[in-house]
Formats: C-alpha cells, structure tokens, sequence
C-alpha cells in the first residue's frame, strides 16, 4: 500500500494551480471539468488536485493498493462498523475501492486499478507524496484506531505527534496533538536535499520565506522546509523520510528530545508557530456523513 495523492476543494482552483507549477515546482497533468490535477515527476498521475468549492476542505487522501490488501480493508472497516462507501474514482488515474471516514473526520480513499504515467526525467519536480499529517483533538486514539482498524502501524510517538506507516517508509501519515482536527500540512519528496535546498531558493526568488526550516526532523530524519501557500495549506519540501523494518522500535516522546530552543536535529531555523496555526485551522474536518457501515 503507498500513499499517492491528496484531493483539496478550494475558491480559486486556477490560482492554485497556477502557484504549483509557476513557484512551487510542479507540473499540470490534466484539467478537467474544472478540475486540476498536479504531478511530479514520479509515474503516479498526479499528486494533488483543486476542485472549485465555495467552502474549503479536503475531499480525500488517496492510497493505491492491491486487491488483497483492498478486501482486508474493507473487512475491517465494516466490522469496526467505521462509515465507508464504495468508490469508484473519476479522477485521472481512475481506480475503485473504498473511501472512509475516520473517527475525527477525516477520509482516506483506498483504491485498485490506478493507472500510472511515464516518469519525468530532468526536471526539479516533486518525486511524490511523502506523507500528509493531519491535526488531532486525539491523537493517541486516532492512531491506535487506525492500527486496529486499518492495519497500519505506528512508528514513533512524541510530544507533538503520532507517526503511523502503511509500508516500509516511516510514516505517510502522522496526527498531531493539535486539539482540533483539521489538516496540518502536506509533504512532497524531493529527489535529494540539494532539491529542497533549490525549491527554497526559487520560493525565496518570489518573497516568499519558509515558516519552519531548513531542518532535519527527528522521527523520520528527513529533511525539511515549510511554507505557507497563498491560498491556504501549509506545505512542506522534503526528502525521503528513513525506511524501518517490521521489528522497529516504537519510539516515545522521551526517545524524541532536544537541547533547550531547538526543536530539531540542526536547530538552525525558526518556526512561525502563529501563521502556521492559522493556516491549519483553515481546513477543519468534520463528521459529514450520515450512512450505514460498508458490507463485506
């Protein structure tokens, strides 16, 4: 199972865009029916799209998976009797599956049958979706819910966040202790750190200054810089985060500590902890569905 793309409804679809693939570093897969579709230079169809919506939020975070894995899912989803519904995606890429509802509202859709393009080479261009972290009013209960539900694994706790992984990668999602839910940011694996280090420099070119980084975090060792988009979500250039094994050591928070005013391994930047906030309360999830749990 691998984490492929995150789906934003947003007021200005077009500017969006426009900002991805002028400034940030991306480029146009397809526009349909007012739809845009971003990629990288992975072979995933793309890795975020903006639909036009007059409220914002996020409509879905997708995983591609084997059938297999797909029928364990919705096994366990209806018998923790989590909402769900049949999904069938007319997103580029296609794929059906399911989409559900977690306990604070969030949904992430699971599909098979996604379709995948040629890579691109030469370009300074996102790889994938690295992770995307969601804001928690509970995150130790979401993350033991959805280990026992969805069958991930949590990888590392700290003071501020519950790590999970779906695969050998440290973690494609994690819930911070945030007292709310909504999201907190999405994350692009860049092609090493000289990458991000560029994708810094072209931002810093249009004014535009990082609200956390550059950094490497701890949990995961990636690199990192955050920025504040235009239109709302915070997002964050980063390089791979670290393979584990399936005997790795859950970390906890007193695993993750660091020398007084420094909160990561390089301690070089600091974090706008005020214009962060804000951007991540803009898109808060809320229990919206009023339907029976999927069947088996």
């Amino acid at each position: 199972m691998k984490l492929r793309s995150i789906e934003l409804a947003l007021s200005d679809p077009s500017a969006a865009a426009a900002f991805m693939v002028e400034i940030w570093g991306m480029a146009l897969a397809e526009e349909r029916g007012g739809t845009f579709y971003l990629r990288g230079s992975g072979s995933y169809p793309y890795l975020i799209a903006f639909d036009k919506s007059d409220h914002e939020f996020v409509r879905s975070t997708t995983f591609v998976c084997e059938e297999a894995e797909l029928a364990e899912v919705k096994r366990r989803v209806s018998a923790a009797g989590w909402p769900a519904r049949p999904e069938v995606s007319d997103d580029i890429g296609g794929g059906e599956g399911i989409l559900v509802e977690l306990p604070e509202g969030e949904l992430l859709r699971f599909l098979v049958g996604s379709g995948e393009v040629r890579t691109i080479e030469g370009d300074d261009l996102p790889v994938r979706l690295t992770h995307v972290v969601f804001n928690s009013v509970d995150a130790e209960a979401t993350g033991l819910a959805v280990e026992q539900v969805l069958g991930f694994h949590v990888s590392d706790r700290t003071k501020g966040m519950v790590f999970v992984r779906c695969n050998d990668s440290h973690h494609s999602i994690a819930f911070a202790r945030a007292g709310i839910a909504s999201l907190n940011h999405i994350a692009f694996e860049m092609s090493c750190i000289d990458s991000v280090m560029r994708g810094i420099g072209r931002l810093r070119d249009h004014g535009l200054a990082p609200s956390w980084g550059p950094g490497r975090h701890g949990p995961g060792a990636n690199v990192f810089a955050y920025f504040i988009a235009p239109f709302g979500p915070v997002f964050e250039f980063s390089t791979a985060v670290e393979k584990v094994s399936e005997n790795y050591k859950v970390g906890t928070p007193e695993d993750w500590t660091w020398p007084e005013n420094r909160i990561d391994q390089w301690g070089m930047s600091d974090k706008d902890l005020v214009g962060l906030r804000a951007a991540e309360e803009r898109f808060r999830f809320v229990r919206t569905w009023d339907v029976q749990p999927i069947d088996n």
